[in-house]
């Protein structure tokens, strides 16, 4: 009787240990998850994301290849609201990429469509289509383009090549560029609270998560245009 009240109290002292470690545990893990959010909550409602979004738009509008969109879909995993204003600063660079791209083509036009030639899954082939498509379109061609992933940069060669207007290629493409830049972010959100049951907001998780959709749409977009 003894010696069975001894094991008793053994394995209540025990499940005791476990309970008193997995708390232990759970607070640990809580206060990793609270200071993560601070820090990328301070980093995402700030000025260099801000900076950051301004300089992406620019580079992709002009030579670089990835979308911003990568970023703003990273902001808006956490909130809405500052991947909106991130993406009103992509729009700017982007407007100011496109400027440059359409000032070049319309002072060398030859040299400009060159130099998109060294740009990845851009191609004679696709400069050339898209020169048609400005040509019998217009600036619906600009503001449809883009959407379709066609590169904007390509559009505002062919148009400052052609010698278009250049106020009708700015105004169209404040639609053309932040349509997309909006619905990213909007989609980016909603998908990360439908994920939350399994993610638990766990940054990692979520970052894990856009890196695989965002590597799986540049497979594609490569099989599609090409190296």
């Amino acid at each position: 009787m003894v010696e069975s009240t001894a094991q008793k109290q053994e394995t209540a002292n025990e499940a005791s240990l476990s309970e008193e470690s997995a708390r232990e545990e759970s607070v640990r893990e809580e206060s990793a998850s609270g200071a993560a959010g601070i820090h990328d909550g301070c980093f995402v409602s700030s000025r260099a994301a801000l900076a950051i979004a301004f300089a992406w738009g620019l580079a992709e509008a002009t030579f670089f290849f990835i979308v911003p969109d990568v970023l703003l879909t990273l902001l808006a995993r956490g909130a809405l609201k500052p991947a909106l204003k991130a993406s009103g600063a992509a729009l700017a660079g982007a407007l100011v990429g496109g400027a440059c791209m359409y000032a070049f083509a319309s002072a060398a036009p030859d040299a400009a469509r060159a130099a998109l030639d060294y740009v990845p899954a851009i191609s004679p082939t696709l400069i050339a289509r898209v020169a048609g498509q400005t040509d019998e379109y217009g600036l619906i061609a600009i503001l449809t383009g883009p959407l379709k992933g066609i590169p904007y940069k390509i559009y505002a060669v062919c148009w400052g090549a052609q010698g278009r207007s250049f106020a009708g290629f700015l105004l169209i493409s404040i639609p053309a560029r932040y349509v997309r830049f909006f619905l990213s972010a909007v989609v980016a959100r909603l998908l990360a609270r439908a994920l939350e049951p399994f993610t638990k907001r766990r940054a990692s998780v979520e970052i894990l998560i856009l890196a695989g959709i965002w590597t799986a749409f540049y497979g594609f977009y490569f099989w599609r245009f090409g190296w």
